[in-house]
Formats: C-alpha cells, sequence, structure tokens
C-alpha cells in the first residue's frame, strides 16, 4: 500500500526503523526517581546543546511551555505574549486557568515580531491597580517564520531594563536553525528558558523538553508532577527523542527545499494563489476557492493525500514527504484547477 501522504502538520510523521530499534534497546529506570538513564542522557544533551544547565523531559510541547510559565510567574503575575502565538492561542489557557497569570497579547507583524514600542509599552508599572508583568514569550518559528537576527537581542535589552525573564516557545526552533544558519544555542542564549518539541520536524513519536537553568528545571520538576507528567519508564520515548535531535535536525533542509518546490510549482497552476507569496522553513499557505475545494475533496482519497480543511489552507513538509510526494500533490491540484 502506497504512504498516507499527509500534509496537515509535521506531527504526523512516523518513526523509521533506527529510531524504533533504538526505541526497543533503550535502558530503563524510574524517571520520577530520577532514575531513567535513557531520560537523562537525553535531558543532558538537550542542555548542552543549547548551553542550558538543565532540561527536563516532558510528554508534549504544550505541557513544557506551560511549566515554562509556572517556573517564572506567580498568581498575578502577567506574561506579554504575540497575539496570534502558540502558548497564547492554542494550549487551551493553561497558563491562566491553572497558574492565574494572565496574558497581555501584542500584535505580530508579518515578519512574526511584536513591535519593541508596543512591547515595551505593554509593560505594567508597579502599581497596585495593575498585574505584575514577569516574562516575555516569543515564539521560532512562528508561522514558519523564523525570527529576524537581532530581534532577540533587542527583546532582551528591554527585558533586562525592567528585570523581566524571557521564554521561548521553540517547537521548531531546529527549522529556524537550519533556516538561519545559526546553531540552535545561538539562537537559545537570549532566553532563560526554551521548549523544543520532538515530535514536529524532527520525528520522535512524542515528547518535549524544556531546557533552562537548573534552579528552573527543579520548580518545573515539581509542576511536571502536579500536572500528571512525571513518567516512569519513559527511556523507550526518551530514546527516539535522542534520534531525533541527533540524526534529523540536518535534513530539515530537504523539508525546507520540498516546501519551497512545492510553492512555485502551486503558484502555477490555475486558481491557487499564496498569499505569503512563497514557503516559509516547511510550511505554505495556500488558498482556492469554494469550487476547487470541493474538487481537492473528492479526489485527495484516491491520490492518497490527505489536505487541511478550508478554502485556505497551510500546507507543511516532513521527512514523510519526498520527491514522488511533491510531484503527486502537484498533479491533485493540477487535476483539480479551474
Amino acid at each position: 500500500m502506497a504512504q498516507l501522504i499527509d500534509l496537515r502538520s509535521d506531527t504526523v510523521t512516523q518513526p523509521c526503523a533506527n529510531m524504533r530499534r533504538l526505541m526497543a534497546q533503550a535502558p530503563t529506570g524510574d524517571d520520577v526517581y530520577g532514575e531513567d538513564p535513557s531520560v537523562n542522557a537525553l535531558e543532558a544533551y538537550a542542555a548542552e546543546l543549547l548551553n542550558k544547565e538543565a532540561a527536563i523531559f516532558c510528554p508534549t510541547g504544550t505541557q513544557s511551555n506551560l511549566l515554562g510559565l509556572l517556573s517564572h510567574c506567580g498568581r498575578g503575575d502577567e506574561y506579554i505574549v504575540g497575539s496570534a502565538a502558540h502558548t497564547y492561542l492554542y494550549e487551551g489557557g493553561g497558563a491562566a486557568v491553572l497558574g492565574s497569570i494572565q496574558p497581555q497579547t501584542v500584535a505580530l507583524a508579518n515578519d512574526a515580531t511584536m513591535d519593541l514600542t508596543e512591547l515595551e509599552n505593554a509593560i505594567k508599572p508597579k502599581d497596585v491597580h495593575y498585574a505584575r508583568t514577569k516574562l516575555i514569550c516569543l515564539e521560532n518559528t512562528h508561522g514558519g517564520r523564523s525570527l529576524p537576527p537581532g530581534y532577540t537581542a533587542a527583546v532582551r535589552d528591554i527585558a533586562n531594563n525592567y528585570n523581566l525573564r524571557m521564554h521561548l516557545d521553540g517547537a521548531r526552533l531546529f527549522n529556524a536553525a537550519v533556516d538561519t544558519k545559526c546553531s540552535a544555542a545561538q539562537l537559545a542564549a537570549d532566553f532563560d528558558s526554551v521548549s523544543i518539541c520532538l515530535s514536529k520536524g524532527l520525528g520522535a513519536p512524542v515528547g518535549s523538553l524544556l531546557v533552562s537553568s537548573k534552579t528552573l528545571i527543579d520548580e518545573a520538576r515539581h509542576w511536571r508532577k502536579m500536572l500528571g507528567g512525571g513518567m516512569r519508564q519513559s527511556g523507550i520515548l526518551a530514546a527516539a527523542g535522542h534520534y531525533a535531535l541527533t540524526e534529523n535536525v540536518k535534513r530539515l533542509a530537504d523539508d525546507h527545499q520540498r516546501a519551497e518546490q512545492l510553492a512555485t510549482r502551486l503558484s502555477q497552476v490555475a486558481g491557487v494563489t499564496l498569499p505569503l507569496t512563497k514557503a516559509y522553513t516547511n510550511m505554505l499557505y495556500v488558498k482556492v476557492d469554494r469550487d476547487m475545494r470541493a474538487r481537492l475533496e473528492s479526489n485527495a482519497q484516491a491520490a492518497n493525500i490527505v489536505l487541511p480543511q478550508g478554502e485556505s489552507m497551510r500546507l507543511v513538509t516532513h521527512l514523510n514527504i519526498d520527491d514522488k510526494a511533491i510531484d503527486a500533490i502537484v498533479e491533485l491540484f493540477q487535476q483539480c484547477a479551474e
């Protein structure tokens, strides 16, 4: 049976044979007691990779981001975040519900940045009428876009002036590293904590990491246990994450190239428009009219292709989409053209 071509997200990847072999062979222990050697090795490797002191393995990126927010902020505190950022829009309001932490949003520009003046103006003065601003949260990549050079350093300057901390939702940080030709440690340098995801473009079946100082990670372990994230013989999963970090970072360039190729070819198909005109890292956005959308839905199953819902679609390339898959996707759109 032909492999399914799933463009909905890079979370749909399947673990390869080598990854499965390492998972089967992974030495394990009880991680809640700190005794799982595979988890300990993964956490140490991630901390070294980002040039931080420590890391904690989590089941999801939502939890690793939440651990960061809860560890930085207390009840009645506030974090500043982009109005379309994942930690604000797509993580169930966890910081507010579970931590009584108030989000203060700032509009995101087309390059995925917050205007620095607007960001600084959002910081509350020390006054009993206001929530206490404690944290600035950025995202890299956002919508496939890497943050521009020098931006995080400029935000760090503002944070330092107001004694604020910084957290990075770096779910796809390694896409940004490949895109900008900077190391992950360089991209993480301005942040007090960083969340990275192993189960997106890196291809692990599950798992994320929060990377920070030893003090903050100790606090995060308390929150992880409270949130039900204390896993036992999780070295089986950690082994997959370790493989993802050591073997699947460089190949992200292939996903970027295929997204760019797909954007170029689809832009030439009648009835298809690209609102952003190009692909960014492993993502492109396309728009079709209602009739073409209906034709795509009718024909996609026969072509073994899964598309996102709606007439405006985010298409995401990943390690299970090869050159033949790109050809099949373009052929589908051409068949359904006006």
